[in-house]
């Protein structure tokens, strides 16, 4: 054996493929969540849980769409943490700003009512 051969031999990485029946049973719990997103509006819900559900639904399948699509399942803790805080201080700072926002108005209104 030559010395090229033995050296990619030595060198040769090993690359390991998700099994193909992976993605299809997220592709199938995809499809399932996205035709009870749309029952939702077909029972004609309302209010907060019309939204409620609706949001759920979102969530879910953008962590499946996440963890197994772009492969973070299988990244390393740190670059997990890396995008995951972020989106859930942006979530956080959007809670907030909408009870101030409630706040404000419910403010607003005692205060403009309560000269009339």
């Amino acid at each position: 054996m030559s010395e090229i051969a033995r050296s990619d031999a030595a060198h040769r990485i090993v690359v390991k493929a998700h099994p193909i029946r992976l993605y299809l049973v997220v592709w199938g719990w995809l499809f399932v969540l996205s035709a009870f997103s749309y029952l939702v509006d077909y029972f004609h819900l309302t209010g907060t849980l019309r939204y409620s559900l609706i949001l759920t639904f979102m969530m879910l399948k953008a962590g499946l769409i996440v963890a197994v699509f772009m492969h973070m399942a299988w990244e390393r803790l740190a670059l997990v943490y890396a995008i995951l805080v972020p989106i859930g201080a942006i979530l956080a700072f959007l809670a907030a700003m909408a009870v101030e926002a409630d706040y404000t108005l419910l403010t607003r209104l005692a205060f403009f009512s309560a000269g009339q």
